[in-house]
């Protein structure tokens, strides 16, 4: 996994300048995840995000969730220089963890009540089903995920471009949400037509 979190790093290091200004185009259901995750968990007191990038997300979750402790978690310096300036209004209860998800970051006892994945799971290759092992690991006994993510396309030639932007569109991460955790929401996007499908998945450990 060392390998592929190295590449992405230089990867973010120069998408990081520009990452908020393009990815509203195609990040689709990112918006809504949190809105959804909010009509079915009441007040959590813990809220991990992993692969935060810029904090778009984090802010998000400050706002829907006011009690909550909240960490961000991504492997780009990059990114989260972005997201430490949208977080500030937060930062009492909000922390930026720089590293990779390669371990629980729940400290004993103080499991999560919620993780939140955004766009990150299809960029881990290898690694992807690890992540979604150690989110078990982090998560309290009936503690939620919430996941949107590239599914899968049916254009061999996007599935290589999107290849050489880190991307894997297979299919896999949905199959591997299915075997771990119970489904609450599990919905099929289509973006543009029919040129890629994604996937909202909102399952209860």
């Amino acid at each position: 996994m060392s390998r592929n979190a190295d590449s992405l790093r230089g990867y973010y290091r120069w998408h990081a300048k520009f990452y908020d200004l393009t990815r509203w185009a195609f990040l689709f259901g990112r918006r809504d995840l949190i809105a959804t995750v909010a009509g079915r968990i009441e007040s959590p007191d813990r809220i991990l995000e992993i692969g935060c990038g810029t904090g778009q997300n984090l802010v998000a979750l400050a706002a829907a969730f006011p009690g909550a402790r909240i960490a961000g978690l991504d492997l780009s310096a990059d990114m989260l220089d972005r997201a430490r300036a949208k977080i500030a209004p937060f930062a009492d209860r909000v922390e930026l963890l720089h590293r990779p998800y390669d371990g629980p970051v729940a400290e004993e006892g103080e499991p999560f009540d919620l993780i939140v994945i955004s766009y990150a799971l299809s960029m881990i290759n290898p690694g992807y089903d690890e992540v979604i092992a150690l989110c078990r690991r982090d998560l309290r006994e009936g503690g939620i995920i919430a996941v949107v993510d590239f599914h899968e396309t049916r254009w061999t030639w996007f599935r290589k471009w999107m290849g050489v932007n880190h991307v894997r569109m297979e299919g896999q991460i949905l199959a591997r949400l299915d075997d771990g955790f119970e489904a609450v929401v599990r919905e099929i996007g289509r973006g543009y037509g029919d040129l890629w499908r994604y996937v909202t998945f909102v399952g209860r450990s």
